[in-house]
């Protein structure tokens, strides 16, 4: 694996934390003008950067510090073609089974109220309606991104490894990021695990889940910026025991 340019004789950096009212510092920046990118430049990400964007994943905090995940990249487009459309074939499948957002109500409205009940997650209505777009031709799975890393968790460690690999795929992002270049998270991905052939290749097999995947490019235009966000009231407990609501 690619090691970070460290020097063990370099003394450490004092960090001088902000006072109120001070600019966000180059951390802070990434972390609010990161966003999801969906179109991508074809020129391909040179391999030096996505194996520093590969480091900044392996330095990530874990339970135990087990370091559950596995990192698959593929850069071959042929191939990220074939994977993409098994996604999509695998998806009108589930549409073509259940769909609770059809307009009358049919076998497959009720089949998919009662996977809503087992399955919320996939059968909520931001991915649904993103998987409809996608069988209908107009949503790709990694929007054209020359380069996808997929993450893999080993199932046999402790905690959560499946949260212990978005930690991981959070500092990638925000690398990538840093470097002038676009992601976009894609987890449509795990339906790769249900083909003989993508388990075998890409090494999907006990004791390693598929999660989710990143898409990685030059973005078309500048995406750059901040992205609107929900405020949420917070609950904050002081010291001396009190209690305040905040935003």
């Amino acid at each position: 694996m690619f090691e970070a340019n460290m020097n063990a004789e370099e003394k450490p950096r004092v960090l001088v934390p902000p006072r109120p009212g001070d600019p966000f510092n180059k951390v802070e920046e990434t972390i609010y003008r990161r966003r999801s990118v969906r179109f991508f430049e074809k020129q391909q990400v040179p391999e030096h950067l996505v194996r520093r964007i590969l480091e900044a994943g392996r330095f990530a905090p874990s339970a135990g510090n087990a370091q559950t995940w596995k990192f698959v990249v593929v850069r071959d487009q042929q191939m990220l073609q074939e994977m993409a459309e098994d996604v999509i074939n695998a998806i009108k499948r589930v549409i073509g089974f259940a769909d609770y957002l059809e307009e009358k109500k049919s076998g497959k409205t009720w089949r998919a109220r009662i996977l809503m009940r087992r399955f919320p997650n996939t059968f909520h209505p931001i991915p649904f309606g993103a998987m409809r777009f996608m069988a209908d031709g107009k949503l790709g799975v990694w929007h054209n991104a020359p380069t996808v890393i997929l993450l893999l968790a080993d199932s046999r460690c402790p905690g959560h490894p499946g949260i212990d690999v978005g930690i991981s795929g959070q500092n990638m992002v925000l690398t990538a990021h840093s470097f002038g270049l676009g992601t976009c998270w894609v987890s449509f991905c795990t339906p790769l695990a249900r083909y003989a052939k993508w388990r075998k290749k890409l090494g999907i097999r006990y004791p390693y889940k598929l999660h989710t995947s990143i898409a990685i490019g030059y973005p078309r235009g500048q995406p750059d910026g901040y992205v609107t966000r929900e405020t949420q009231a917070i609950d904050w407990f002081q010291e001396n025991g009190t209690f305040k609501v905040v935003y």
